[in-house]
């Protein structure tokens, strides 16, 4: 079975996210959507957040798709899980240039970790969490940027 982990931190998840993971499934049996657990950053939300936030906002009901969560390199994590493929989706040229490194460290450390890029649909070219999250909170309308779910959670996170 075609597997494939498709890792970030989803701090929250947008439609761009999703666009990524529906794409993936045309190439991918199933894929495992890896919330980093990165103890350094300071995200917006708790990993337990993001994870219902992701399963509560999947296309088809979540067939195919995994939550799971990890901490440390992702290639332990890969190696760990039995999968050889990573998932990373491309917005513009600076994406390509940080995710290009990141293919080429992962490789160094796993020879057998091979990654797979996937371009952004049109509609989600700009879209970040990072871009997201200002947005709400100065009050944006972000309705067509995340799904329901992730909107509902935001405005109780910044409320106006």
């Amino acid at each position: 079975m075609a597997v494939a982990i498709y890792p970030g931190s989803f701090d929250p998840i947008t439609n761009g996210h999703l666009s990524i993971v529906r794409n993936g499934l045309v190439a991918f049996e199933r894929i495992i959507i890896a919330v980093l657990n990165h103890p350094t950053k300071s995200p917006l939300l708790s990993v337990a957040e993001r994870i219902a936030l992701i399963e509560a906002s999947l296309p088809n009901g979540g067939a195919n798709i995994e939550v799971d969560t990890f901490d440390g390199l992702l290639v332990d994590y890969a190696r760990k899980r039995g999968v050889r493929v990573v998932l990373r989706g491309l917005r513009a040229v600076a994406d390509f240039e940080y995710e290009l490194q990141m293919a080429n460290v992962n490789r160094h450390l796993n020879e057998s970790v091979e990654t797979v890029f996937i371009m952004a649909q049109d509609a989600y070219f700009y879209v970040s969490s990072n871009v997201v999250k200002e947005a709400a909170r100065l009050g944006g309308d972000i309705s067509k940027l995340v799904p329901p779910v992730v909107g509902v959670k935001l405005k109780e996170v910044y409320p106006r």
